[in-house]
């Protein structure tokens, strides 16, 4: 008979609604935090939504990454309503990073995935099995179905202050007061410090801003995702298109309005029908960056019932991590494919 406990979710993005959606489902006590008024406000609703597990990594993070896809199609097949674009990821002209699963196309292959460019490269590589999500609205279908499963979520709540006794997790202090707790779950990405160095906990986890364009788009004109020298992009629904840059800095001409804008300008001028384009919004995401770029996954040795789980490529990691994340607090054991997120790496 597993143990009902009393868990604390902290952070209502898409690492933290997948990880009470996978404990709710096991008939846990979970109450997932949210200091913002719903889930998905900060980094997730940021995110280009990339499901990409096709590019290199460390042999050792290799085996969850393989599996990222499998748990996408689990997911699929556990709740209908999941939508996922399976529409592949179309590359050139930018650095080969590469490891799998991808095919070399020539220029008359990729004007037949892609009808709407206004130049074509000679070649490109295509990752056939990626695809895409809707960041927020995947989010906020998990912790649907977390509440569904029994669990309770509390928003425009800050958590204060985390409260040990004897190097043990008894709860909370929230702004609507105490809660109880065996287990504390921190998926709170890049503020994942703040509530760590009280607690004497170092964790090396810095934020990476990046931005996201958005507009409106009255016709599908990009039918993959591409990523090339000149943009990422991609549809994010039918009505819109959304694309992603690299942060450089504050200032006029590297600021990021100033860079979304040149993105929007390539787009209207790359796309045939793209003089129709919107811009809607340019927002800067700050993804929580582990310092050598992966997951760090477990419970803390030095206060027992302290659990961490914060990574860069949420989107493609977050159910398979979460799923196995789960499993190490419900069953109390040590999940060999997590063996490699520890934080004692480091």
């Amino acid at each position: 008979m597993i143990r009902k406990q009393k868990i604390v979710v902290i952070g209502a993005g898409i690492v933290g609604a997948s990880m009470t959606y996978n404990l709710a489902k096991r008939n846990q006590d979970v109450t997932l935090i949210e200091c913002n008024s719903t889930v998905a406000c900060e980094v997730t609703e940021k995110s280009f939504a990339w499901i990409n597990t096709s590019g290199r990594v460390l042999q050792k993070y290799r085996p969850l990454y393989d599996a990222a896809l499998t748990e996408y199609h689990a997911l699929e097949k556990e709740i209908p309503e999941l939508k996922i674009n399976w529409h592949g990821a179309l590359t050139w002209g930018v650095p080969a990073n590469f490891e799998s699963r991808v095919q070399k196309l020539n220029r008359q292959q990729i004007i037949e995935l892609e009808p709407n460019l206004m130049e074509y490269p000679d070649e490109a590589v295509y990752a056939r099995e990626e695809g895409a999500v809707d960041p927020v609205w995947t989010t906020k279908l998990l912790a649907d179905k977390a509440e569904e499963n029994g669990a309770k979520i509390l928003f425009d709540t800050k958590v204060m202050k985390i409260m040990i006794e004897d190097a043990k997790v008894v709860g909370v202090h929230t702004s609507n007061g105490f809660i109880e707790s065996d287990v504390i779950v921190l998926a709170t990405g890049a503020a994942l410090p703040e509530l760590c160095n009280p607690l004497g906990l170092d964790v090396p986890v810095a934020p990476s801003p990046s931005i996201m364009i958005r507009m409106k788009s009255n016709e599908n004109l990009i039918h993959t995702l591409i990523s090339n020298s000149q943009f990422e992009a991609r549809q994010l629904t039918d009505g819109m298109l959304i694309a992603a840059e690299d942060y450089r800095d504050e200032s006029g001409e590297n600021g990021p309005e100033a860079i979304g804008k040149r993105t929007f300008e390539i787009l209207r001028n790359g796309l045939k029908g793209g003089e129709k384009l919107e811009l809607e919004s340019i927002k800067v995401g700050m993804r929580p960056m582990p310092v050598d770029g992966y997951p760090i996954v477990g419970f803390y040795d030095q206060i027992e019932g302290l659990y961490l789980i914060v990574m860069h490529s949420a989107i493609t990691l977050a159910p398979v991590i979460s799923r196995l994340a789960a499993s190490e607090i419900i069953d109390n054991v040590r999940v060999e494919e997590l063996e490699c997120c520890r934080l004692s790496r480091f």
